[in-house]
């Protein structure tokens, strides 16, 4: 795979103070410029200021000025113009107006760390010691941005741009209303998600298990309730556990692990879900304003209105 990683989001929001705060409640590092980093993954959100919340750009690795010279070719049979220097490709995505940019930089190096221990029947892992999980008191730190999820109004036009115009590779589809994309080896790093209007539905971070998910989120929640959404649960298309917050735009943010891992394109079949299957496996059932989140009516009309 040429393309390699999801580097960074940026993510335009009315009031920048109260997303900020929330996202370095949340774990992420704050840098003086508008940018949040993760453990491994360096500077992977910006925030800048905007009249209602939007994803603004998506930037991918890639390895070298082959794979953007391929993929300006792709992007040129797809009649889609891009702006090129000497370690960039940029495109807007036509539907949404999102800027995609292929960039030359390192792949991401993720330490191994410890295997959580678990007791079970016939195996007893942690034998005469508590759950490690009970007795940490440090704050969750996210590891990476795993994927982020775009609504658009025209569902094949967005995901034939990200598939057949950068080179993203298909891993699961919800029917004609999601596809699960790929640019690394994750099992999605972009979902396209057919929606009334286009906007940024959540962006996910990884942390190192179930515990830290769940602690992280019991952090975020003491003290704001309402900044719950969805979880805990565990999803099938991905497979990996989830629980899902709100920041203060109206954005949703995704504590994940566990996720499903393509490391041969030939082994994996994606599949077609055509009901909740591909959305969960366990947990409670999402509720509508995860589907459809509170704001899109606002997120309509301003779209329509003059800036």
């Amino acid at each position: 795979m040429t393309l390699h990683r999801l580097s960074s989001v940026e993510v335009g929001v009315p009031d920048i103070g109260a997303t900020s705060s929330y996202y370095a409640q949340f774990g992420l590092t704050a840098q003086p410029d508008g940018w949040f980093s993760t453990t491994d993954g360096g500077r992977q959100l910006h925030l800048v200021p905007a009249a209602q919340r939007c994803l603004r750009e998506i930037v991918i690795g890639v390895d070298d000025q082959d794979d953007l010279a391929a993929a300006r070719s792709r992007l040129q049979k797809l009649g889609i113009d891009s702006v090129v220097d000497a370690t960039t490709v940029s495109a807007r995505e036509p539907v949404s107006g999102v800027r995609a940019t292929l960039r030359i930089e390192p792949r991401i190096q993720q330490p191994t760390i410890a295997a959580t221990q678990y007791n079970g029947p016939g195996r007893i892992e942690r034998p005469g010691s508590r759950a490690p999980g009970i007795l940490r008191d440090d704050p969750v730190r996210p590891r990476k941005l795993g994927h982020a999820v775009l609504g658009t109004t025209d569902f094949a036009a967005t995901t034939a741009f990200f598939h057949d115009g950068l080179g993203f590779k298909l891993s699961d589809r919800m029917g004609e209303i999601g596809a699960f994309l790929r640019c690394s080896t994750d099992h999605h790093n972009l979902l396209v998600l057919h929606a009334p209007v286009p906007f940024l539905h959540h962006t996910s971070w990884q942390v190192d298990d179930i515990d830290e998910i769940g602690r992280g989120a019991a952090s975020m929640l003491e003290g704001h309730p309402e900044r719950h959404v969805w979880g805990l649960g565990r999803h099938h298309a991905g497979s990996n556990f989830f629980w899902y917050l709100k920041d203060p735009a109206g954005n949703f943010s995704e504590y994940y692990s566990d996720l499903d891992c393509i490391l041969d394109d030939q082994l994996w079949k994606p599949e077609v879900f055509e009901d909740a299957k591909g959305l969960f496996s366990w947990g409670p059932p999402p509720p509508p304003s995860f589907i459809q989140p509170d704001d899109l009516a606002a997120l309509m009309a301003g779209l329509h209105s003059p800036q």
